[in-house]
């Protein structure tokens, strides 16, 4: 039979208030009633009735969650600090997709707006997608942080990597082993593509290398699969009398594409061309030949913007003084670059 909160304040001769707040480790009780609460809840595998907790609080500690693309390396390692900390703070958490198409990103939005989350984790589409329906969220009372791709005009805490600097050690990198036609392969419109592009101009020239701007490829993720568009793309330039010596990748999923590309149109990898990019794979090392990159500190990311969130849900102060946060990248350089 399942017991209550009733039946464990009269088996402990307490009232239900200091069970409930026990449970709920209150300031206000305790440790060591807290310690005999819990022991005893534990031991009688009590479970809260979360409507009943809902009413009373007017939350329902669950966090909205929209990602681009939960099958990316990256991504998935995002999402795992996400429930590492959502865990941790026992709340729930629902997660949507958005696959870097704004509409999806708008509807994701909505969806989860009338599933009365307490507040949203989203990593948007683009610098300026769903403007609207993300300041009608906060004008709601609930707030909003936004991880990974922190160039957003919304006014909120930010939580992503230093896109700049890891896109300049990667071009720095690859200037030094000698390289002088440096390709540039990003996706149109993302929300960090503005300043891994940046930090690849200011490492183009601190290398005193010439941007060559048919050696700038912009795929289209809302296009044909894109494996055929950086195919299509690649072979009139390997023709080409700028015939690129390297490739600089800018997201996760072109780097391993690219690299599949490169197999297809049997470009040995690094002896006709080197790459490297922004990759988080686990498997780095197990490609051939194993993967320069740089890597994202993905799991603290997903954290940190949990934990912001948090803060802001808690917060009985409605002004608020936002952050956005840069992480340290890491350059990990393997064979495909040497």
């Amino acid at each position: 039979m399942r017991i209550t909160l009733k039946d464990i304040a009269k088996a402990l001769n307490l009232s239900a208030s200091t069970v409930s707040k026990a449970l709920s480790d209150s300031y206000e009780i305790s440790a060591e009633t807290k310690k005999t609460v819990k022991e005893y809840a534990a031991k009688h595998n009590f479970r809260p009735n979360k409507v009943a907790q809902n009413l009373k609080t007017g939350k329902t500690h669950t966090v909205g969650v929209i990602l681009c693309n939960i099958s990316n390396n990256f991504v998935g390692q995002l999402l795992d600090g996400i429930q590492t900390a959502s865990e941790a703070a026992s709340y729930d958490i629902i997660i949507m997709q958005s696959r870097n198409n704004e509409l999806l990103e708008k509807q994701a939005i909505e969806v989860l707006r009338m599933r009365g989350i307490d507040g949203l984790l989203l990593t948007p589409m683009a610098s300026d997608s769903s403007e609207k329906e993300l300041q009608e969220l906060q004008d709601e009372g609930i707030p909003v942080v936004l991880i990974d791709r922190t160039f957003h005009s919304l006014d909120t805490h930010k939580v992503g990597a230093n896109h700049f600097d890891g896109a300049y050690q990667a071009t720095m990198h690859l200037a030094q082993r000698g390289k002088k036609r440096i390709m540039h392969i990003t996706g149109r419109g993302l929300g960090v593509s503005k300043e891994r592009f940046k930090g690849f101009l200011a490492g183009l020239r601190d290398s005193n290398l010439e941007f060559i701007p048919s050696l700038n490829l912009e795929i289209d993720y809302s296009g044909q699969p894109i494996e055929e568009l950086i195919k299509e793309s690649l072979i009139p330039i390997l023709k080409s009398e700028n015939r690129p010596d390297a490739i600089f990748c800018a997201t996760d999923e072109i780097t391993s594409r690219t690299l599949g590309v490169l197999a297809d149109l049997e470009i040995a990898v690094p002896k006709d061309i080197a790459v490297i990019g922004f990759s988080n794979t686990p498997n780095a090392n197990a490609l051939n030949p194993a993967l320069s990159a740089v890597v994202q500190p993905a799991r603290k990311m997903g954290e940190l913007g949990f934990q912001k969130l948090m803060e802001m849900i808690n917060s009985k102060n409605k002004e608020v003084a936002f952050e956005t946060i840069a992480l340290d990248t890491e350059l990990v350089i393997r064979k495909s670059s040497l």
